[in-house]
């Protein structure tokens, strides 16, 4: 036991130097993720409104053209605000909302899965379509998989729920040290405090 508690100490204290390591990596890994998710918005703005608004084939929701807009430049804000690690925590809020919005409105009636796979119905359409497809054009079937394996998306919760978890991480712990605007800001916010503290003393 003792020989284990000094093991976790010294995992401890190695992973502390690299702490801020994680968040950055979270961070730069969103960036992509929303920035093309509100430049696909914003360069069809007009289709994005009217699926906003269609209670039919698009969200129903109230609202679609202020909701679109507040939509992506949630969006487009929070990637540029990840990617320099600026009012992390802040910028974290509007996207979870975007994201909880994304996961009721569209992706919780599919499940968990985001790519179909196992047994649901449509990856068993997909590997019958293939299978079809090896049988009468087997040329045509080399093309298609020559580079991996075709997927069908099943568009569950998965991405959203795991874009949401990282986003709530990132809420709690901040950006992160060193590679971050908000680090070095509280760093001269600490500074300046802690020397009106010494001038008032």
């Amino acid at each position: 036991m003792k020989i284990l508690c000094c093991f976790n100490a010294c995992l401890i204290k190695l992973t502390q130097h690299i702490d801020f390591v994680a968040p950055l990596a979270m961070r730069l890994f969103l960036v992509p993720v929303f920035w093309m998710a509100g430049m696909n918005k914003f360069n069809h703005m007009a289709d994005t409104i009217t699926w906003f608004g269609n209670a039919q084939w698009g969200l129903g929701l109230p609202f679609p053209t202020l909701l679109a807009y507040l939509a992506t430049y949630a969006e487009l804000a929070g990637a540029i605000c990840l990617a320099a690690g600026f009012l992390t925590r802040w910028i974290c809020i509007p996207l979870l909302i975007t994201m909880g919005v994304a996961i009721f409105s569209v992706h919780i009636d599919h499940g968990w899965l985001a790519i179909a796979a196992g047994h649901t119905e449509a990856h068993m359409r997909l590997q019958g379509f293939l299978t079809w497809l090896k049988t009468h054009y087997p040329m045509r079937h080399s093309y298609i998989t020559e580079f991996g394996s075709p997927v069908i998306l099943n568009n569950g919760v998965e991405f959203a729920t795991t874009y949401s978890i990282m986003l709530f991480s990132l809420l709690i712990t901040g950006a992160g040290r060193f590679v971050s605007v908000d680090y070095w800001l509280g760093r001269c916010c600490h500074k300046k405090s802690c020397g009106e503290s010494s001038k008032k003393l």
